[in-house]
């Protein structure tokens, strides 16, 4: 296959990378509205360089990985749909509502495959977990806890395209809850905090959140996110049962420390950011892009399941500013009146 790669920043650099060395990729050509970053991509990886976005399109590749700015996404896919081109997009497919919901009906129209990236649908934690609660070894769930804690803020100007902690961050929690257990969100009640820096406060954001949720079986689900962990980059979920829990993301390099006596020491080595922590999965998740792509196999993350966690998303930013609980189902119903 020939991939039309867009987007060169850092995640961008890193998924041509690895997308240059999957098995059935022949050529991958970087276009980027930055052409000399586009070219310094393509001269260190090996692949091909663009002049631009617009010449990705026009030179005939059998799909596209779209790793650009978020704010074009949606119009990216919907170049894509109408190119009749598969496309792997990072999420989010907006950062509203209606733009996720006009995106996904140019894909449905045009008949063409959408793989949204969240990546922890391919980490061999999370799919352990998976496969544990499919056979029923935990017996009746009771109770979810998901972390996510970046070590440090990101860049200032990020945060107003971002879409806020509940969208750009704790939206993977939500997906995985929602993949792993199989069971949809009915109602959230979440808050935020900002105790650092005045930039997010300025842009509408939190710097830590919290959300509890309510899932279709009446399982509780507690969903944590701060931008100020400086132990390191802390991503686990707790899985706990009537028979037996499990922990994804206690390993050797868990970036925390035991008030213990006997406890473990800390890691020498905390994990530093989500491309370390999340390699694997990211070369596993392209790899079943490339896969589906080619028809050999079923799409595993549809842009239906970006809009569901989106959804939850949403009703937490809802809860936040209102202070009361929200039920996600109630946005899809005003978003169909809308319409």
């Amino acid at each position: 296959m020939r991939i039309g790669f867009l987007g060169a920043g850092r995640i961008g650099a890193f998924h041509a990378e690895v997308l240059k060395a999957t098995p059935g990729v022949d050529d991958v050509l970087i276009g980027d509205v930055d052409s000399a970053r586009a070219g310094e991509v393509a001269h260190r990886i090996g692949a091909l360089a663009a002049e631009s976005v617009d010449a990705v399109f026009a030179d005939g590749v059998d799909a596209v990985v779209i790793a650009t700015a978020t704010a074009s996404h949606a119009e990216l896919i919907t170049r894509a749909a109408r190119a009749g081109l598969p496309a792997y997009c990072e999420k989010p497919i907006a950062l509203d509502l209606p733009g996720t919901v006009r995106a996904l009906r140019e894909v449905e129209a045009a008949g063409t495959l959408l793989q949204m990236g969240f990546q922890r649908r391919f980490d061999a934690g999370y799919i352990a977990a998976k496969e544990a609660v499919a056979e029923g070894r935990l017996g009746r769930l009771h109770t979810i806890r998901a972390v996510t804690s970046d070590p440090a803020p990101p860049p200032a100007a990020f945060l107003p395209l971002s879409g806020g902690l509940f969208r750009d961050c704790l939206v993977h929690d939500f997906d995985a809850v929602r993949w792993l257990t199989g069971r949809e969100v009915v109602e959230v009640f979440a808050t935020g905090a900002n105790g650092g820096a005045a930039f997010f406060r300025e842009a509408g954001d939190v710097d830590t959140a919290a959300a509890l949720l309510t899932l279709d079986d009446s399982t509780l689900v507690t969903a944590t996110a701060t931008r100020y962990n400086g132990a390191g980059y802390d991503v686990r979920m707790e899985i706990a049962g009537e028979r037996d829990q499990l922990v994804v993301g206690l390993d050797a390099r868990t970036p925390f420390t035991s008030a213990e006596p006997d406890g473990p020491e800390p890691p020498a080595r905390p994990w530093t950011g989500f491309l370390e922590r999340f390699a694997p999965a990211y070369r596993a998740e392209l790899a079943a892009f490339v896969r589906a792509a080619s028809g050999a196999a079923p799409n595993p993350c549809s842009g239906k399941d970006a809009l569901h966690a989106l959804l939850v998303a949403e009703a937490c930013e809802v809860s936040r500013m209102q202070h009361r609980p929200v039920r996600p189902a109630e946005l899809l119903k005003e978003l169909a009146d809308l319409a």
